[in-house]
């Protein structure tokens, strides 16, 4: 009798994002002719790069050619993409070797591909609210321990991010050996500043503990104070893995491609104490678990980095930028508490008062035809909050904002 994983039945059976579409589907159906302005959704719209469509269509030309034909791409990536990124994190100042950058196809992958090289025995500690994926991944991997109450585990510490500490999670009391940090955070949109960083990174190499820091949207940041990369950080490299994506940054949400760095600095330890070098084990298990990403996705991420690259993608990053403030400002004149946006394609605002997530998340669907993410998916220190974001069209964009208002 061939026997389940249960850890996996632990979690919900439909990813909480498509509990969403599926409220939105039914109410289609009652009301087919309804114009559905979708707020809500992490998803980009706006078409890819040029630059990033013309290397694409070079490389599939190259696979039709038997002296240019490429077979499986390394384990790691290829060389020309990881080159491409070096030099990238050199204009911050941080070197890093080509062995410790891993392309993978996407940050959500490398995340929940991480605690396959952790002990079971770690305690994790997870920001709320926050990107679900943390919080699944450790319950499917068996390192959540027993559930406590409907939503709590006894092996992961929950770090409440509210108003008075402006969304910003306070150190653990406790002592906890893998902390997941997302920054610009998912769903909230604030960002840690140096010093904020700076105090995770000194209980890290404290505690011995392991940071995985996801900067899915470091191209977002726009003060000078928020660090681009936890690298900048002194002794980040001792104890943190840095997964970042070309999803939200480049339009790669369907072509899937990232990236996640392995410092050699950085050691986890045996049940005796022996240090062992985390790239090592990441390293056994990229080569065993993928074939890679293609070549011709690759090749696509390499002209990201490109002058004419650059200068695409920032346009489209300014775009949903202004989007965001857009909403932002508009909120916050219908007397709405908002937070975020200013480093991240995010907006963060309380519900009226003694509405729900769901309730409101209803309301604004029926009545005004927007569909926002309700908060509480987002863990139940997100209930009573909202989402919205500005990766859609301008022209949508000032049509939910004169709904609202009206």
């Amino acid at each position: 009798m061939a026997l389940a994983n249960e850890n996996y039945l632990k979690v919900p059976q439909i990813y909480c994002f498509d509990e969403i579409e599926k409220k939105v589907n039914a109410y289609k159906l009652l009301h087919p002719k309804a114009e559905i302005i979708r707020l809500g959704a992490g998803d980009v719209t706006r078409p890819l790069p040029a630059e990033v469509i013309k290397a694409m269509h070079k490389a599939i030309d190259e696979l039709g050619h038997e002296n240019s034909f490429r077979g499986y791409s390394p384990p790691q990536g290829y060389d020309f993409l990881i080159t491409k990124i070096q030099k990238e994190y050199k204009t911050l100042g941080i070197s890093l070797a080509k062995e410790t950058i891993f392309i993978n196809d996407g940050a959500k992958s490398a995340i929940g591909n991480i605690g396959h090289v952790l002990g079971r025995d770690n305690i994790i500690a997870i920001a709320e609210p926050v990107y679900p994926v943390y919080e699944n991944a450790t319950i499917m991997s068996g390192r959540a321990g027993n559930i406590i109450d409907e939503s709590k585990w006894s092996n992961i510490v929950y770090l409440a991010c509210n108003p008075e500490n402006n969304f910003i999670p306070e150190l653990p009391e406790e002592k906890v050996d893998v902390i997941y940090i997302c920054n610009p955070n998912n769903p909230t949109g604030i960002a840690m500043n140096r010093a904020e960083l700076k105090r995770w990174v000194e209980y890290a190499i404290h505690h011995h503990s392991i940071i995985v820091y996801d900067g899915a949207y470091e191209a977002y940041i726009q003060q000078d104070d928020i660090p681009r990369s936890i690298y900048e950080i002194k002794g980040a490299k001792k104890v943190a893995i840095e997964v970042r994506t070309f999803s939200k940054t480049a339009e790669f949400t369907g072509l899937r491609c990232g990236y996640a760095v392995f410092p050699h600095e950085l050691n986890v330890f045996t049940k005796f104490g022996e240090s062992v070098p985390l790239v090592d084990l990441w390293s056994r298990r990229n080569s065993n678990y993928t074939n890679g990403v293609s070549y011709i996705v690759q090749r696509g991420a390499e002209a990201v980095f490109s002058p004419k690259g650059k200068q695409e993608v920032n346009e489209i990053i300014n775009y949903y930028i202004t989007n965001t403030q857009l909403v932002r400002n508009e909120l916050i004149a219908l007397g709405f508490e908002v937070f975020g946006q200013v480093n991240s394609p995010y907006i963060w605002f309380k519900v009226p008062e003694n509405m729900s997530s769901w309730k409101y998340f209803n309301e604004l669907l029926f009545q005004k035809n927007i569909v926002g993410t309700p908060g509480v998916l987002f863990g139940s220190k997100g209930e009573g909050y909202m989402r919205f974001t500005g990766f859609s069209s301008r022209e949508n964009i000032l049509k939910a904002l004169d709904r609202l208002k009206n």
